[in-house]
């Protein structure tokens, strides 16, 4: 792919993890021949008890201190991969989780990985969205427009905010947002 990051998307990818989340609402994301729109994100920074970043740089979370605009993606208990907007400057350990798109192109790609299941969910839940668009951890530690692709998007919906999901530690930290309406959010739809 190696396509250039474009200079706004890169602006708010060194933005703060929990500021960059909800500006990427609405943004397109895609690989290997298919992808959506963002309408599901949580922050997570490096003094967030739930965080991977909380005790420091180590193996699996090296991709999280590098700058914003590179993409950390990790196995969720040993079956799914999660992928990451690395956000904030270089040594931060920040990301933003991509929680669920909108289908937007590649569904019959999609289809082919995820059989039997609606088009509006295709993308919903981070493992289910990796899934669908081919994202695996190969893809960790590279620049957005090497393997997964961004654009910015024609959202002019309102997002909005509550705690993030399947969390044991730092439950009640509002960090999660989502486009309101938007039938691809993994679950529980939000306050405004």
């Amino acid at each position: 792919m190696n396509l250039p990051m474009d200079p706004e998307i890169r602006r708010i990818l060194l933005l703060s993890a929990p500021e960059a989340a909800e500006l990427v609402i609405g943004w397109e994301l895609y690989a290997d021949g298919a992808g959506g729109r963002i309408v599901e994100a949580e922050a997570y920074t490096d003094d967030d008890p739930a965080s991977h970043a909380f005790d420091g740089p180590r193996g699996r979370n090296l991709p999280m201190f590098l700058e914003g605009g590179h993409i950390y993606v990790y196995r969720s208990y040993g079956v799914h991969w999660c992928m990451n907007l690395v956000t904030g400057p270089a040594g931060s350990g920040q990301a933003v989780l991509i929680r669920a798109l909108e289908p937007l192109w590649g569904l019959d790609e999609m289809r082919l990985r995820r059989p039997g299941i609606a088009d509006h969910r295709l993308l919903s839940g981070p493992g289910n969205l990796t899934k669908a668009m081919g994202v695996t951890g190969e893809s960790s530690g590279t620049l957005l427009g090497e393997v997964v692709g961004a654009r910015m998007g024609d959202f002019g919906g309102k997002v909005g905010v509550t705690t993030r999901l399947g969390l044991t530690r730092a439950m009640d930290t509002p960090w999660r947002f989502c486009a309101l309406g938007s039938r691809s959010i993994s679950r529980k739809p939000p306050r405004e």
